[in-house]
């Protein structure tokens, strides 16, 4: 059964619209309150299980009451329950809503991966490296690491939600992290291939021209788009239903690192259509992801506000 459990603290005064709040709605269940039982803030200590199709409502009641502000409240995921008859009159109400996503989570899953510590950076110009070993010794496997180790795509779903959101600051923000992160990468990854260069390690394959992984990453072409597009809609459905293995296929779908690794690369070895190739292939796969990504979003929430409007209907017509 899927349910989110909600742990608060709310101030006296506030407690008694809480709990009615709560004790009202057939899919809260197991609630809890221990009065004057919390420090930090002080108050009373509030807690309950909420089934996930009503946790949206329930949690936009609370904080239209002020107590995130007021208080505190926490949320959490259930991984297992046995509830019973006590949530069968709340699974009947929400009919197909039952699976309805928790947006907080949903966001607060985005928002995670939007912060960008030194370690974000690092990620993305190892990836890099990998990447460049992988683009001069013509191997697809290094090429798939690269592209699992690489961080950039929690960034650009942070930037998709800020457009989504409106918060141009998590734009910005975002926008500025991929652009400095991938030009250090670039950065560092030349002066790599140089070296590779200069010391002839390269593998004789490419040093012939033979560059079958490169010549797939720097020509960008209607598949690019698709792919693109495809792993744009997986990946943010993924992040709705919490699904890491479908997430972790859209890292290894989109070619972002493999075409900043061949930026590095060709322009180390001095070939510049390669260059303009995988500039096209970076640009054009950052520029689907994030537009895909804000779409397949605002597609996500107009879908279930609209069963949920059916659904608040038909119990209104039952009514």
């Amino acid at each position: 059964m899927d349910m989110i459990h909600i742990r608060a603290v709310s101030p006296p005064d506030l407690t008694d619209e809480v709990v009615g709040l709560l004790a009202a709605d057939p899919c809260v269940l197991n609630l809890i309150v221990q009065r004057d039982a919390a420090r930090r803030p002080d108050g009373d200590a509030i807690a309950c299980d909420v089934l996930t199709g009503a946790a949206n409502d329930v949690l936009h009641r609370l904080r239209a009451v002020h107590l995130d502000r007021r208080g505190s409240l926490v949320i959490e995921p259930v991984d297992m329950a046995f509830s019973g008859a006590a949530s069968e009159g709340g699974q009947r109400e929400l009919g197909p809503l039952s699976r309805a996503p928790v947006w907080e989570q949903v966001e607060a899953r985005i928002r995670s991966g939007g912060r960008y510590p030194p370690s974000f950076y690092l990620y993305l110009v190892i990836a890099g490296l990998i990447g460049s070993v992988g683009i001069v010794t013509n191997s697809q496997i290094l090429i798939v690491g690269a592209m699992v180790v690489g961080p950039e795509y929690g960034a650009i779903v942070s930037v998709a939600l800020g457009i989504d959101r409106r918060h141009r600051s998590m734009v910005r923000s975002g926008l500025a992290a991929l652009g400095a992160g991938f030009l250090l990468t670039i950065v560092v990854t030349f002066l790599f291939a140089l070296l590779i260069r200069g010391f002839g390690l390269e593998s004789t394959a490419f040093d012939r021209g033979l560059r079958p992984v490169s010549n797939l990453i720097n020509t960008p072409n209607f598949f690019s788009v698709a792919v693109a597009t495809l792993a744009g809609i997986v990946g943010i459905v993924s992040l709705t239903e919490a699904r890491t293995s479908a997430l972790l296929g859209v890292f290894i779908s989109v070619t972002t690192i493999p075409a900043a690794a061949d930026i590095a690369v060709s322009s180390a070895f001095t070939s510049w259509s390669d260059v303009r190739g995988s500039a096209i292939q970076l640009a054009v796969n950052i520029l689907v992801l994030i537009v895909v990504g804000t779409a397949t979003l605002k597609a996500q929430r107009t879908i279930w506000q609209r069963i949920r409007l059916r659904r608040d209907r038909r119990l209104a017509e039952s009514t």
